[in-house]
């Protein structure tokens, strides 16, 4: 997965802040207020890269679509995450020296979320 570009990200962050489904209309308004100035079909192919992708989803709403995210803001970390790991030579390594650099709060969040987890199951059960 390669990372969303600055268009695509700011999109998408329209995206999960809003309560309701979007039209292009609608995000470009917003970026509008927040200083972008990027053109309705910039936004609308921009959009359409990221519903082909799998991050949105659209239905036909009168004469427009309406999107909204089917992948949380929460999936992309992740997946940025794993990728990253992927990229490591170790791994484990990797893995281990960034659990290294959390604050206290996110290493016991990190320690609830692994007590949480199922255990492996034996391969010999």
């Amino acid at each position: 997965m390669r990372p969303f570009g600055e268009l695509e990200a700011d999109i998408m962050r329209v995206m999960w802040a809003s309560d309701e489904p979007l039209n292009i209309h609608s995000m470009v308004e917003v970026l509008h207020r927040e200083g972008r100035q990027p053109a309705y079909t910039t936004v609308m192919t921009v959009t359409e890269r990221l519903r082909t992708k799998g991050w949105l989803g659209r239905v036909k709403q009168g004469r427009s679509f309406q999107y909204t995210a089917l992948r949380s803001a929460d999936d992309y970390s992740a997946d940025l995450m794993d990728q990253a790991l992927d990229s490591s030579a170790d791994r484990e390594s990797a893995l281990l020296r960034f659990a290294g650099r959390l604050d206290p709060g996110e290493a016991a969040a990190l320690r609830r979320a692994l007590e949480a987890m199922p255990a492996e199951s034996d391969p010999d059960d």
